[in-house]
């Protein structure tokens, strides 16, 4: 873990992944569960890639140390801890995140919250190259924001979250990204941990990932 310390003076945890000297980094934007082990093993999966990988503590800003499982009361717990945090503290931290890479070319990638997350960064800063966000189920409240980077979004079709209307919608908002549904894939298929699993499709989103990060990370 790194200590990073935010514009505001808040100071939170980054887990690091990864050769401190690649060429391309990745900011890693963890779920409503914490910087678990499930974020942690993403973060080491992409590394192998060649990237220097952080993922930020975004609950330290009102509890550290947050682990949470996958289990309806770890729901819970992770919406009670997002509930009071506001959405610009959250791009602070990021942003944060981004500086301590110093001058390389950069991608952010976010899962459920983080999936929301990275569309706000790609849209409220001019920090990144590319942004792959995964079942963001509020992007959908703010489809009408302009990224400043190449975006894609990807969604399971079965999620109750982000029914099909709501990516029709986001394709006819933003008809100059890839949004891509996963048939028959529900919220959250890309983490091993969860019973919504689907290796299929996680395989498929994480290539299609990489390979954009690969184009843009330049």
């Amino acid at each position: 873990m790194l200590k990073l310390t935010a514009a505001d003076g808040h100071e939170f945890d980054v887990f690091e992944a990864g050769n401190v000297n690649a060429p391309r980094g990745i900011v890693l934007l963890q779920e409503i569960f914490g910087v678990n082990q499930h974020i942690r093993n993403v973060a080491e999966r992409l590394a192998g890639y060649g990237y220097r990988v952080l993922a930020p503590a975004l609950f330290d800003r009102v509890q550290r140390n947050v682990e949470l499982g996958y289990e309806a009361a770890d729901m819970q717990a992770g919406v009670a801890l997002r509930a009071p945090i506001p959405h610009a503290a959250t791009l602070t931290d990021i942003e944060a995140t981004a500086a301590a890479f110093g001058n390389i070319p950069l991608g952010v990638i976010g899962y459920c919250w983080g999936g929301t997350l990275s569309w706000r960064a790609a849209c409220k800063t001019e920090t990144f190259k590319a942004a792959s966000c995964w079942y963001g189920s509020e992007i959908i409240k703010e489809k009408d924001l302009v990224p400043n980077c190449p975006v894609q979004l990807h969604y399971g079709a079965a999620d109750k979250s982000s029914p099909p209307e709501v990516i029709a919608a986001m394709r006819e908002a933003q008809p100059g990204i890839d949004v891509y549904a996963y048939e028959g894939a529900d919220h959250g298929f890309g983490c091993e941990a969860r019973t919504h699993y689907s290796p299929k499709d996680w395989e498929l989103a994480e290539l299609r990932s990489l390979t954009f990060f690969a184009e843009y990370l330049r």
